[in-house]
């Protein structure tokens, strides 16, 4: 297993060259294509690996979203599968058996050398596709806690059966890929850390977003999700108005718990600007004086990356991968606490020095470590790898 500062893994740094293994053709494999943060990485991914020269395809279980469009500008094929969710209804199972064969006939036509699929749903509908149209190389990205499966034995044993006939999976943070080896029908050879990447960009001053307040700022770049926490962020920004230290509460994004969130809000009195999805995260950034991320429970985050490299301080909850990047660089604090989500901001906004000085050690470290081009080319190296594996003489023994 291997992470930004560990010693890497033999899988990694075995010689691309072996067998005169060219990466020619990838495909990716995902739910749908949102605002979410492994969408972002999705499209992340398939950029780089377009310009190393790359034939890469995203082929997209359900619907399509906002990022097909980036997808389609960088020349990138986008192939919708036309697998049907349960509100479907009783046109739900016709409709995925369709979509399954389509996509196994698809694999088959256009012969990935590696099919990478993203998040549960994807993980493991390929597998069994993929083996059926003998793609040599299948990867998992893994990238939350294994939570949603707790006390659900049908989705534990899809997903051992899936990890059965995977080659590799790919975790975005340390804990998760801990979190996978807890499983006991996952070997720890089978797993590897690529931290999730940040275009060049994100590192570029933006101009500041107007938000007409004379408060402090701060921001949550979020999904209104009920496992991002925002009723317990309400609930401190209002402990920190009747300290005397009132603030504008900025949320980044929609969802489901945005009426909730907007009559808790008004229950209490405080000053919160809901915006809804946003694509200008850059600028609300530059005009934020903090930035809370209050999950309950994370992968690896992209919204406390793109704080980092924006040079901003951050205070979030130590779940998931966020402690990995927030360690020394930020405020952690635990979560489903309303005081300490308080404390931390009030500690930042009251002593700008020590804010800052937070903000330029997560900025410096985002520059060295969370780059776009290092995510590609680990990914690349992991892909090659192993192709290599699979020509060798004897060919490799059916993946455990």
């Amino acid at each position: 297993m291997t992470s930004g500062n560990d010693a890497p893994s033999p899988l990694l740094v075995a010689s691309r060259d072996t067998y005169g293994t060219r990466l020619r053709r990838v495909s990716l494999l995902i739910g749908q294509l949102g605002l979410g943060g492994t969408e972002k990485q999705v499209v992340l991914l398939a950029a780089g690996l377009r310009a190393r020269g790359v034939d890469v395809r995203v082929l997209v279980m359900f619907e399509g979203g906002p990022r097909e469009e980036q997808l389609r500008a960088l020349g990138v094929p986008v192939e919708p599968l036309g697998f049907r969710r349960r509100s479907a209804g009783w046109r739900m199972p016709a409709a995925n058996v369709a979509a399954f064969v389509r996509l196994v006939g698809h694999l088959h036509r256009t012969r990935p050398q590696a099919l990478h699929a993203f998040l549960f749903h994807s993980y493991v509908t390929a597998a069994p596709a993929a083996r059926l149209a003998r793609v040599p190389v299948l990867v998992a990205g893994r990238r939350s806690l294994a939570n949603f499966r707790r006390g659900r034995p049908l989705l534990w044993a899809a997903e051992a059966l899936a990890t059965s006939l995977t080659d590799h999976l790919v975790a975005n943070a340390r804990v998760v890929a801990e979190d996978t080896l807890r499983d006991r029908f996952v070997r720890r050879d089978k797993v590897s850390v690529v931290r999730n990447g940040l275009p060049g960009p994100a590192f570029d001053p933006a101009p500041a977003a107007v938000i007409a307040t004379v408060s402090p700022v701060v921001l949550c770049v979020a999904n209104l999700l009920p496992y991002k926490g925002h009723r317990y962020l309400l609930d401190a920004v209002a402990r920190l108005r009747a300290r005397g230290s009132a603030c504008t509460l900025v949320l980044a994004g929609d969802g489901p718990e945005r009426a909730a969130l907007e009559d808790q809000a008004a229950r209490l009195g405080i000053d919160v600007r809901f915006l809804g999805t946003r694509t200008d995260i850059g600028g609300l950034l530059a005009r934020a004086d903090v930035v809370v991320l209050a999950s309950l429970e994370e992968g690896m985050s992209n919204a406390v990356m793109e704080a980092m490299a924006a040079g901003r301080p951050v205070v979030a909850t130590d779940v998931g991968g966020t402690g990995e990047l927030l360690d020394g660089r930020g405020v952690l604090v635990p979560p489903a606490s309303p005081d300490a989500l308080a404390d931390g901001i009030e500690r930042l906004l009251s002593d700008p020095a020590f804010a800052a000085d937070l903000a330029a050690k997560a900025r410096a470290w985002s520059r060295a470590h969370l780059s776009a081009d290092a995510m590609v080319e680990r990914h690349v190296r992991l892909y090659r790898d192993l192709l290599d594996r699979a020509r060798r003489p004897g060919r490799r023994q059916p993946p455990r």
